[in-house]
């Protein structure tokens, strides 16, 4: 191979820069015929070069005695520097666009042959880019959690424990909801209690351990009612007497398994079955047995029958005041389809005062959709 000889105007610095520039040159591009220059020597044919020798000359042979020509050279080597130029340029653009210079000022330093050292990834600007925001969820707040309503539930205090989780319609929302697991709604000790035809009492001959006479009220036959229940009957029989409604009696409140094993029995010695079902319980499934639920009687001078409360002025006064006295009506003109029973205008529930005020306020007609159960029209 020839020896390249040095251009004078080159220090010897930039011929070695230069020598490197053109071997990587060489090494990418495919022999090609050299450019003749005005006043040079025409270069020899390829063909003149293949049969100037019994072998043929190698490539690189060929071009670096075409690049002997200063002149082409110089060309050469210009272009091998702009497209270095181009390439680093183009580089320090792509990361100036990343870490936020401008092309302007990209460019401006490579022209100054500033020198770019990357030390790691380019870092990303905050500035436009979307930051996904975690955003904290409060867990679901349950009475549950709270020691003071789970120690009025323990201590079997039922307006204690209604008082702790914010009132009746607090209390109301977080059972219907589902977010209050600690309260029961198949308790038979419980004030709110739900027992229809989908829903029997456990055990199935359940008794209350607190049933006790109702005060100055006048029972047609010797049946108990739970002591809240009982001192709520006494205040309203003497508010409604008081308010010129009337006297008020009842026929019956509690009913143990057995006796309403032979209530159920007659209606269905009188009726059938399917017609027993929709006036009476079947035992273990009955509220009376609760010892939360009256069948009332409108009295003057004597009393009259269960058919009778409706049209009296005592049923009128039951139906406007009763819920303040924490008692409702249980089953309701028009809802057998949810509670399973024809309407009983003298069968009053008590559920308490608080608990009573939101049935009321909140307009409800059955204590299924107070608590968010399913209707229960049959067993």
């Amino acid at each position: 191979m020839g020896r390249v000889i040095p251009d004078p105007e080159l220090s010897p610095r930039r011929a070695a820069r230069a020598e490197a520039e053109r071997l990587a040159t060489a090494a990418l591009t495919l022999p090609q015929t050299p450019v003749t220059e005005p006043n040079s020597p025409t270069p020899p044919s390829r063909r003149a070069l293949r049969a100037s020798s019994p072998s043929t000359r190698s490539v690189r042979t060929v071009f670096a005695d075409t690049a002997s020509n200063p002149t082409f050279r110089r060309r050469r080597l210009g272009a091998g520097v702009a497209a270095v130029l181009v390439i680093v340029a183009g580089g320090v653009a792509i990361g100036a666009a990343v870490s936020g210079v401008s092309g302007e000022a990209a460019t401006s330093a490579v022209a100054d042959g500033a020198v770019a050292t990357v030390t790691g990834p380019p870092a990303v600007p905050d500035a436009g880019l979307p930051v996904p925001q975690l955003a904290a969820v409060a867990a679901t707040a349950t009475p549950c959690d709270d020691p003071t309503f789970t120690a009025a539930l323990s201590a079997g205090d039922d307006g204690a424990a209604i008082a702790a989780a914010g009132g009746g319609s607090a209390f109301r929302e977080a059972v219907a909801s589902g977010i209050a697991p600690c309260v029961s709604l198949s308790d038979p000790d419980r004030q709110w209690v739900v027992v229809n035809k989908q829903r029997p009492l456990d055990p199935l001959d359940y008794r209350a351990g607190d049933l006790v006479m109702p005060d100055a009220v006048r029972a047609l036959e010797q049946s108990a009612l739970r002591q809240a229940a009982a001192g709520a009957l006494t205040t309203l029989v003497r508010a409604a007497a008081d308010a010129g409604a009337g006297e008020i009696g009842y026929l019956s409140a509690f009913r143990s398994f057995s006796t309403q094993q032979s209530t159920y029995a007659g209606r269905v010695a009188v009726g059938g079955v399917d017609e027993a079902d929709r006036e009476s319980a079947r035992a273990g499934y009955s509220e009376h047995q609760t010892g939360l639920a009256v069948d009332i009687v409108p009295c003057d001078g004597s009393c009259a029958t269960l058919d009778d409360v409706a049209g009296s002025r005592q049923g009128a006064w039951v139906r406007e005041h009763a819920w303040e006295y924490g008692f409702i009506t249980r089953y309701a003109e028009g809802r057998e389809s949810v509670s399973g029973y024809e309407p009983e205008a003298w069968h009053l529930r008590y559920i308490g005062p608080e608990l009573a005020r939101a049935y009321h306020e909140g307009g409800y007609t059955t204590l299924e959709e107070f608590f968010g159960l399913p209707a229960a029209p049959t067993y």
